[in-house]
């Protein structure tokens, strides 16, 4: 029996790797983002599945990229003039968002449902920066966890010229929303590095 318990001990002694009982870093490359505009004329909807992002949740630190080329429409003759003449995404070929999320607590991941978080950083996007406070919510799942968010932003604060043809019939805010389901990212244990 001594001999079993020294085994036991010895064996777990190995397989301990400081650092990796709770992943530090959450990412997806699958990320979901979608924009929404009322319009008297038509409707403007667009999503993209292409959203990379990654979470310290160490730290709150959050940060996403999602390239411009990647929003689908309904129809292409939309998705042309989004690409050529607004977000001129030859020019600028993403919009990236860099910031932390506030009052963050590590703890939030043991949190049963969604927990109310607000990240705050700079939206780039049509070469404009700009600083924003979202509201949104996390949910820790099995094995991830779910980042939504639902925000306005105004095209003319970006530098987006809307044509005066159809400058009055195009909403003067977009509702932008954003989901990431996000997965742990394996980290190097130092008995592997060298």
């Amino acid at each position: 029996m001594r001999y079993f318990t020294g085994f036991l001990l010895l064996a777990l002694l190995l397989a301990y790797r400081p650092g990796t009982a709770q992943p530090t870093r959450y990412q997806t490359r699958a990320g979901t983002v979608s924009f929404f505009s009322a319009s008297p004329l038509e409707d403007i909807e667009a999503r993209s599945q292409q959203l990379a992002a990654v979470l310290d949740t160490r730290t709150g630190q959050l940060a996403f990229s999602v390239p411009i080329r990647s929003f689908q429409f309904k129809r292409s003759l939309m998705q042309e003039h989004f690409n050529e003449n607004y977000l001129e995404s030859e020019k600028y070929p993403k919009a990236t968002f860099s910031g932390r999320l506030l009052d963050w607590k590590p703890e939030t991941l043991a949190a049963a449902g969604a927990v109310p978080v607000v990240a705050e950083g700079d939206l780039t996007m049509h070469g404009v920066t700009r600083h924003l406070k979202v509201p949104g919510t996390l949910t820790p799942l099995t094995g991830q966890l779910l980042l939504n968010a639902s925000f306005s932003v105004a095209p003319a604060e970006y530098n987006i010229d809307i044509p005066a043809l159809v400058r009055d019939h195009i909403a003067k805010s977009v509702l932008v929303t954003v989901r990431l389901p996000c997965t742990p990212v394996a980290v190097a244990t130092s008995a592997s590095q060298p």
